[in-house]
């Protein structure tokens, strides 16, 4: 897991050392705010952060005011704008404005929240953290199903109760450990993805060519079942074989896995949706299968293609197209 989609666990993990934390999370933006609703940022008591609120923008003003509020157990609510007087002397340059509320963790955000969070987040699902004025924030598990469907945090109609979503990591399973593999996942690391490569071949999948990564030596089929699909999980097979795409290509459209893309020419993929087709699949399923795999951008060579592939991810993502 990303230290980005880690921050809940690394602020319970100083608060439980004694170091003190506090979580700083971004509740407005306004204009071109440098990172979306929902940005975290964890603090400790001697200054150490993991994560951003302003892609560095602001985050020595807000670490300052994290360690107060660790020190006096109150939270705050912080705004930064370049209309303020002292905008240069934060750095938010970019013409944003953002609001950002601090949490001390303990008094303000209990332990026993932050373990269910952290909890529920290892366990992969969705939860809610939701914050109103002068009350404790509690964990919702429910009751917010669009926001976790767009994840998408923000305040509730009233304009004051924030609610934080934690929707799972996201997570990239590959089949076939070929050279495009190499450039793509540390490419999707880098966008907070958390990478796993499947393929039996052990030639392909070692640790010299994927050093430090998660890598299932198994037949594609076993080890996808194992690893359980969700809505937040990206497929991309790239081994041209059959008898290894197939049999996870049918695992990914049989759930509800974000993205489905396959490497291949028009001529590949078109025999890809004929046997898709024979094994019973729906004009509707076949449709959610991106082949050839990636946006057109003339790609060429391994690396461009990865790039084109996390293109097509991130538009699917957050587009849903």
């Amino acid at each position: 897991m990303s230290e980005i989609d880690d921050i809940p666990r690394i602020a319970l993990g100083w608060h439980r050392s004694g170091q003190g934390a506090a979580l700083a999370t971004v509740v407005q933006t306004w204009g071109s705010a440098p990172r979306r609703v929902g940005a975290m940022l964890a603090v400790s008591g001697g200054g150490d952060m993991a994560g951003s609120v302003s892609g560095g923008c602001v985050e020595g003003a807000v670490v300052a005011e994290a360690q107060e509020a660790i020190a006096d157990g109150t939270p705050r609510m912080l705004e930064y704008g370049v209309s303020d007087g002292d905008a240069f002397a934060v750095g938010l340059a970019c013409g944003g404005t953002i609001r950002v509320l601090v949490q001390p963790v303990g008094p303000a955000l209990p332990e026993e929240i932050m373990t269910a969070l952290v909890t529920a987040r290892a366990a992969r699902r969705p939860a809610a953290l939701v914050t109103a004025p002068g009350a404790v924030p509690v964990l919702e598990m429910s009751g917010h199903e669009d926001r976790f469907r767009m994840d998408r945090s923000g305040f509730e109609d009233d304009g004051e109760t924030f609610v934080a979503i934690h929707n799972p990591p996201l997570r990239l399973i590959v089949v076939g450990a070929v050279h495009i593999a190499q450039a793509l996942v540390p490419m999707a690391r880098i966008a907070g993805y958390d990478p796993i490569i499947i393929d039996p071949r052990a030639a392909f999948a070692s640790d010299s060519r994927f050093p430090g990564e998660t890598l299932l030596e198994d037949w594609p089929d076993d080890a996808v079942r194992a690893l359980g699909f969700d809505a937040r999980t990206a497929l991309v097979l790239l081994t041209h074989d059959p008898k290894l795409d197939d049999p996870a290509l049918t695992e990914g459209l049989r759930s509800d896995v974000f993205y489905i893309g396959a490497l291949g020419s028009t001529r590949t993929h078109a025999k890809r949706l004929e046997r898709m087709r024979a094994a019973g699949f729906t004009k509707t399923d076949l449709a959610r299968i991106h082949g050839p795999v990636g946006l057109d951008i003339g790609a060429a060579g391994p690396a461009e293609i990865a790039v084109s592939i996390l293109a097509q991810m991130t538009q699917v993502l957050r587009r849903g197209t």
